[in-house]
């Protein structure tokens, strides 16, 4: 099919607005920035920001990659379309259909990252499984989605650990915490958060009956120690354990394992993945930051449900997918109503379309757009 004059000046535009979002100009200059940093001698003096600065170098360099390739294939499908209608023959429709195709597929995944607008949207993520009331159902749909996600981050190159896992009784996992180490993670899984529902034959009846299973996901932004969520010494009761997971050699020797609890809100969290005390209270800090935060981000949401009203059903606690794989095989949203037929795919880490349609969905309205 023939790429029309319209088709083409579509792309040019949604091209141009990509360019007022991502402003390539301020990009090149912090990406000037960040390569003076990257060559300081003593960045690795401090591991933390240095991988900052790399992760946001290597972004800010794919985002500008990206640009000039949309804009040299644009140009080039122009051409090609040009040559055909002069030579009048079909001779190079494969080749701008193929163009056309890779154009269209580099600009919605660009365009993607302009839904991420989010104050904490750039930052990294700690994503928890939780397995909700039905006993070992219920822990091992936890144990499915804990595969299912893990899976996803391995599809997206994006760097992830465990830092805290509580086992089954008989089979799967009552929870499980990991912290998603890339930019934007917390933009592209935050609207995965809520309860997700299994219907199934179960493979723990010996008449396999129809079985449904609840799970919840949290997802929250890794705080950075910018003092936004403050933390007073005094509020904080510190315990130190054996660990009491899968690790090293020190595992039961040693008390490595950290539970902090902060008093004044009775959040507690815990962290025993790593060799060291030191190592486990730092993550289990980093934890306790993301839940005061998630507090009072609740807080704010309230609060603005109660002047604006309610734009969309979201919010933990909420029921937001459903995975059926009995009597028919259905993957849905309940909130976009976005679905898929093939659940198998999809708990194997097939997410994109899922999470690509809630970022649009739940996009900011425009200003002109807003009350």
């Amino acid at each position: 099919m023939a790429v029309t004059p319209q088709e083409l000046d579509d792309y040019a535009l949604r091209l141009s607005g990509l360019h007022q979002k991502l402003n390539p100009e301020e990009l090149y200059q912090r990406q000037q920035q960040l390569e003076k940093e990257s060559a300081d001698q003593n960045l690795w003096s401090d591991e933390s920001k240095a991988k900052k600065v790399m992760q946001e170098l290597s972004q800010i360099r794919s985002l500008l990659a990206d640009l000039g390739s949309i804009d040299e294939n644009l140009k080039s499908l122009a051409d090609l379309v040009k040559m055909q209608e002069e030579a009048k023959d079909n001779s190079l429709d494969k080749d701008i259909e193929a163009l056309q195709r890779t154009v269209a597929r580099q600009l919605n995944k660009l365009e993607l990252v302009t839904y991420l607008s989010g104050k904490y949207d750039k930052n990294e993520a700690i994503l928890s499984i939780h397995s909700g009331q039905g006993g070992t159902e219920a822990m091992d749909w936890a144990s499915m989605l804990s595969r299912m996600y893990t899976r996803y981050f391995e599809r997206k190159d994006w760097p992830y650990e465990m830092v805290g896992y509580s086992g089954g009784d008989e089979a799967g996992l009552k929870s499980v915490t990991y912290i998603v180490h890339s930019p934007y993670v917390f933009g592209y899984l935050k609207n995965e958060r809520g309860t997700h529902r299994l219907v199934r034959l179960s493979p723990f009846n010996a008449d396999s009956l129809r079985q449904t299973s609840f799970a919840g996901v949290e997802v929250m932004p890794l705080v950075e120690d910018t003092g936004e969520v403050e933390i007073r010494d005094e509020d904080l009761e510190f315990e130190a354990s054996r660990s009491s997971g899968a690790g090293g050699q020190n595992v039961n020797k040693v008390s490595t394992a950290v539970r902090i609890r902060h008093i004044p809100t009775g959040v507690v969290v815990e962290a025993q993945s790593q060799r060291y005390q030191e190592q486990n209270r730092k993550i289990a800090m980093q934890l306790l930051k993301a839940k005061l935060w998630e507090i009072e981000e609740k807080k704010r949401q309230e609060e603005l449900s109660k002047i604006k009203g309610v734009h969309h059903v979201a919010g933990w606690g909420t029921q937001i997918r459903s995975y059926v794989l009995h009597p028919y095989k259905l993957v849905k949203d309940l909130r976009t109503e976005y679905e898929s037929t093939d659940p198998d795919s999809v708990l194997d880490g097939d997410l994109d379309m899922f999470i690509e349609t809630e970022l649009k969905y739940f996009a900011p309205l425009p200003t002109s757009a807003k009350l």
